[in-house]
């Protein structure tokens, strides 16, 4: 298992290479000068450049991706053009927001999607069957900006049962802190839980069907026994793989579900540094994002090796 993950992360290295170049230098080609947002309205010819000698923005671009990668690789994503705070330190105060936000998004996938994964599979065909489909669909379908608005709309102003927006840091208040939370995750989780619900039921009709399943049948064991330990043993090792996969894409963060109820996340962060034209911050938080993402695959394919043995370690 260490020489398939050792292996792997060679192999991500030129991906993470590659990453940093798209991401440097298509950072480059967004409009507005950084240094004239900076600046403000003092547009001081001499400041202006001494702003760009400070910054080394007359340096040729493959200067200025080389001084910033090598800093990149001691863990200095540079300075934040707006706040004049470390880039690495911004990106610390955000993770621990989108890190719990993931979190309960995927429980809350999870809880819905499996069985109703489960449940669709084992009476595939019928009305729950059809039923469980179209629900499916509508989460798939129904736009998180749309759901975010209406629950807030509802949960919040109509009902007041849960804040509209804002955070409540877990270490301050636990209690609040969730509170705060379960109206963006569950906008997330339904979402990811529609597509938890599809690979789960694909993956137990696939091992409904096959020979060990009518064995065990055959046996005379309890129809229980046979689809939750038999068949449901088998068929999650797909579905395990794919929740590491969206729990990626949740850390690369949820841009417009923060947007709405102003959680101060990566999503909320990336969207204001493009705004403010804070192109380290950008880099940074892209750069980051992309190396988890590859990271989650790596662990990924390793889950997918533990929970399927017979899979040789090639």
């Amino acid at each position: 298992m260490l020489s398939f993950i050792g292996r792997r992360l060679l192999v991500a290295i030129p991906t993470i290479v590659l990453i940093s170049v798209l991401v440097f230098f298509l950072q480059k080609l967004l409009p507005g000068d950084p240094v004239l947002a900076l600046a403000g309205e003092d547009r001081n010819p001499e400041i202006l450049e001494f702003l760009r000698e400070k910054y080394r923005l007359n340096d040729p671009l493959y200067v200025q991706y080389f001084n910033w990668i090598g800093n990149a690789l001691t863990g200095d994503l540079g300075v934040s053009l707006r706040t004049q705070q470390p880039v690495l330190t911004l990106l610390a105060e955000k993770l621990p927001v989108t890190f719990q936000l993931a979190i309960m998004a995927l429980v809350i996938a999870v809880v819905i999607g499996v069985p109703a994964g489960i449940i669709s599979a084992y009476h595939k065909g019928t009305w729950i069957d059809w039923l469980a489909n179209v629900v499916a669909l509508s989460g798939l379908s129904v736009p998180n900006f749309w759901l975010g608005i209406m629950m807030i709309l509802l949960v919040s102003v109509k009902l007041g049962w849960l804040p509209a927006s804002g955070y409540q840091p877990f270490t301050d208040d636990p209690l609040q802190s969730i509170r705060t939370m379960l109206m963006p995750a569950f906008v997330l989780g339904t979402g990811l839980a529609a597509t938890l619900m599809r690979h789960t039921r694909s993956a137990m009709l696939g091992v409904l069907q096959s020979d060990y399943v009518r064995t065990a049948r055959a046996k005379g064991l309890s129809e229980k026994r046979v689809v939750m330990k038999h068949a449901l043993r088998n068929a999650l090792v797909p579905v395990v793989t794919v929740i590491t996969l969206l729990f990626g894409e949740l850390l690369a963060g949820a841009v417009l579900t923060e947007q709405i109820f102003t959680i101060p996340g990566f999503g909320k962060l990336v969207v204001d540094a493009v705004f403010n034209r804070d192109y380290a911050v950008v880099q940074g938080i892209v750069l980051c994002t992309a190396i988890a993402f590859v990271l989650m695959n790596i662990l990924s394919d390793a889950l997918y090796r533990v929970l399927n043995p017979r899979m040789s370690d090639q």
